[in-house]
């Protein structure tokens, strides 16, 4: 009780009481900071090697800009600002297509950008300062053929690094009545046509050593 025998003394002589109060508050409390480890955790901090990873591969996930357009291969034709000449058009069996302006122009073996480019220069005549974009919207160029004892003949459909073994497979795979050691590729190149075999029970094993890669226009038959 030595406080407050302190502020009654004071009191009788006079001294204000607040000064000896100041005394005896108690110093404050240091405010904590942060830790470097909970820094790191705040809004805004460095994004993540996994999310750095997901933002590339979002960048270049499609590399549409080197796909070469093929007869039958459906585009969107967009002239900003000018619907009545955007559109979409197939590409005819003769590799052209029909626009309003320009007419007739060879779309296939080139890139949707190398057309845009072509169709801007063309359009030039007629609009200022033309702005086109060309998207594919239908790849049907790309197509392989089945034929023999296979599920379902006719053409599929050619996905990027498909095999023999895949394709037969999307076929609906071999009949019962197949003869999967006869099987083959038959490929036209420079006007002749090449037959290629394949190892169908080889293929199954996993066994990729015959080095088969299908191309656009390849036909498998299975007797």
């Amino acid at each position: 009780m030595k406080w407050l025998h302190r502020v009654v003394v004071a009191a009788l002589l006079g001294i204000p009481v607040v000064c000896i109060a100041q005394e005896t508050q108690t110093k404050p409390t240091p405010v904590a900071t942060p830790s470097p480890a909970k820094e790191a955790l705040a809004p805004g901090a460095a994004t993540s090697p996994k999310a750095q990873k997901s933002a590339t591969d979002a960048v270049g996930i499609n590399d549409v800009a080197h796909y070469i357009i093929g007869a039958e291969d459906t585009l969107q034709v967009t002239v900003w600002k000018e619907p009545t000449l955007s559109g979409t058009f197939p590409v005819r069996p003769d590799g052209m297509i029909s626009l309003v302006l320009v007419g007739d122009l060879p779309a296939a073996g080139r890139t949707p950008m190398q057309l845009g480019d072509e169709i801007t220069q063309k359009l030039k005549k007629y609009v200022q300062e033309p702005s086109v974009s060309v998207v594919v919207l239908a790849v049907n160029s790309q197509r392989i053929y089945l034929m023999g004892e296979v599920g379902h003949v006719g053409p599929i459909t050619l996905a990027a690094g498909m095999t023999p073994l895949q394709a037969i497979a999307a076929a609906g795979g071999l009949s019962p009545f197949a003869n999967s050691k006869k099987i083959y590729i038959l490929r036209s190149e420079a006007g002749k046509q090449q037959r290629i075999p394949f190892n169908y029970k080889q293929a199954l094993k996993g066994d990729n050593a015959q080095g088969v890669k299908l191309q656009p226009g390849d036909t498998i038959v299975v007797p």
